[in-house]
């Protein structure tokens, strides 16, 4: 096919603008030697139906990352006997104020007093299996494909959600929570790296935002379900259940046609591009001849060694700074996204507008991402989204803590910013890694993300013993991470990396071969 088009090219054009129209693509915009893209074009319907298939796991993933808000309430108490301090050694029972919520797991476990921490402790564990989901099923997609670890972390996330509401301990409930997050690590992870790798270059930047956008959604929508359900159990089963028609999956994701070529799988890859090209209306006739020499242009020591593994990102010079940059700005973005969504939500009190305040405050941020990644690239859309992230949490830190309306409205500022460096920041990642290591490089990254997040309620609750310690440690973070990424290449406009010596080669100044 890659020379039928060279053909077209060169004979005058009157049959490729024909073929254009028919295709919906531009031809001029594909690389001459990226015959996998030239299969299944650059986004026609295949691409969409795919996506928005895709799309719908980040609201389970919103839900499940967020609902510890409402799951671990702020619950007052006192003592039975009115007449005893509350935490009294004397007093032999706790009587819950109910009035908001009827339970919660702070009322069921009794989780007050000597044990007020542990709710938050809680929190920390299932963002450490985000954290390990990451890692583990990132390893897992990039040795044996994207779809089967995908359907897998699905069936995880149900079952670990479900048997959560019905746990009689509160080490039970963290440990199943543990195991959900891991799921939900693996989805994140697996599903974003497989959409970047049926995405054309022209299409990653509307993609990888409009992939987050039902996050946001979910997050939004979080709050409508506590405030119908009042009882945790429930709740935690209403998030659950909704994920069960994910396990469809299993037959409607196709396996990525670039990790299928990495591995020689070229039947393989064959079988699903075709079906991409005729839903696409694209021709079919030399796609497998095409691969076959792909392939053998590829056949390089490092394309022999197919399966990478999480050495590869910091082996060689290039690459190991290139990923403890990125790394460093993922902590930033989990850092600052968990931390400002708390800290403005203990600014405002309410705790169900406290939810959905953050989550409207991240939508013009993450639909912004399409206009700056376009316009600044990945590289300059990041410093400028750091940059504005750390002047207005640093100017919160020298204003009266007694001025409320500016705290809020400086802490919104920084929450549109950092939800611009968090899409921005997934991208980045995923253009930056080479498709051998794609999947591992970007689960180290939201590694980084996941320590962030697990540090971001600690960070946000200084703010009771020093009002300006958050606010520096919010805005000086974000400001480093800016420095940070002036070591990193621009990837906007440039085929993925595939093999290692690609992504080693790719950022170096006096390289040609990628860029």
């Amino acid at each position: 096919m890659l020379g039928k088009v060279d053909r077209d090219k060169e004979d005058g054009a009157t049959k490729n603008s024909s073929l254009n129209k028919v295709q919906h693509i531009d031809v001029e915009d594909i690389p001459k030697n990226d015959p996998i893209q030239q299969a299944m074009g650059q986004f026609g319907k295949w691409q969409i139906f795919v996506c928005a298939t895709v799309f719908l796991l980040k609201f389970p993933v919103a839900w499940h990352q967020m609902s510890i808000i409402f799951l671990a309430a702020k619950t007052d108490f006192v003592c039975a006997n009115r007449s005893i301090e509350k935490c009294s050694s004397d007093c032999d029972e706790i009587e819950f104020d109910r009035s908001v919520f009827s339970e919660t797991i702070i009322t069921t476990f009794d989780l007050v007093c000597t044990k007020e921490h542990w709710a938050n402790i809680s929190q920390t564990i299932f963002m450490s299996g985000i954290l390990f989901g990451s890692i583990l099923f990132g390893t897992l997609a990039d040795k044996f494909g994207r779809r089967i670890p995908l359907v897998a972390a699905v069936f995880l996330q149900v079952t670990s959600g479900v048997a959560t509401s019905f746990v009689p301990s509160f080490w039970l409930f963290c440990l199943l929570r543990f195991i959900t997050a891991l799921a939900t690590g693996g989805t994140m992870t697996t599903s974003f790296v497989l959409i970047m790798e049926i995405t054309a270059t022209k299409w990653r930047e509307v993609i990888s935002v409009l992939y987050q956008i039902p996050f946001n959604l979910g997050h939004l929508t979080l709050p409508g379900f506590a405030y119908f359900i009042r009882d945790w159990r429930h709740l935690q089963l209403g998030l659950s259940l909704p994920s069960v028609i994910l396990i469809s999956y299993y037959w409607l994701v196709p396996e990525s046609p670039r990790w299928l070529i990495t591995v020689g799988r070229i039947d393989d890859a064959s079988t699903v591009l075709e079906k991409a090209a005729r839903m696409n209306k694209l021709p079919t006739e030399n796609i497998n001849k095409d691969l076959v020499s792909y392939k053998a242009s590829l056949a390089t020591a490092d394309c022999q060694q197919s399966k990478g593994n999480i050495w590869d990102l910091f082996r060689t010079p290039n690459m190991r700074t290139k990923t403890l940059c990125i790394c460093f700005n993922w902590f930033v973005c989990g850092l600052g996204f968990f931390g400002l969504a708390q800290y403005i939500g203990q600014a405002v009190g309410n705790i169900f507008s406290n939810v959905a305040i953050s989550a409207l405050m991240g939508l013009p941020g993450t639909v912004a991402c399409i206009y700056t990644m376009k316009r600044f690239g990945r590289k300059k859309s990041m410093i400028y989204a750091n940059a504005l992230v750390g002047v207005s949490m640093l100017t919160i830190a020298i204003i009266p803590s007694a001025q409320t309306g500016a705290t809020i409205a400086l802490s919104s500022i920084g929450i549109i910013g950092i939800t611009v460096s968090f899409p921005t920041a997934y991208l980045y990642a995923s253009e930056l890694f080479p498709t051998v290591v794609r999947n591992v490089g970007v689960g180290t990254a939201s590694m980084a993300a996941r320590v962030g997040s697990m540090v971001a309620p600690f960070v946000a609750g200084l703010s009771t013993t020093y009002h300006w310690l958050p606010p520096v440690i919010f805005g000086v973070v974000p400001l480093l991470g800016m420095l940070f990424l002036f070591f990193l290449p621009e990837t906007n406009g440039f085929p993925l990396p595939e093999t290692l010596s690609d992504g080693e080669n790719f950022g170096k100044k006096k390289s040609k071969d990628i860029r």
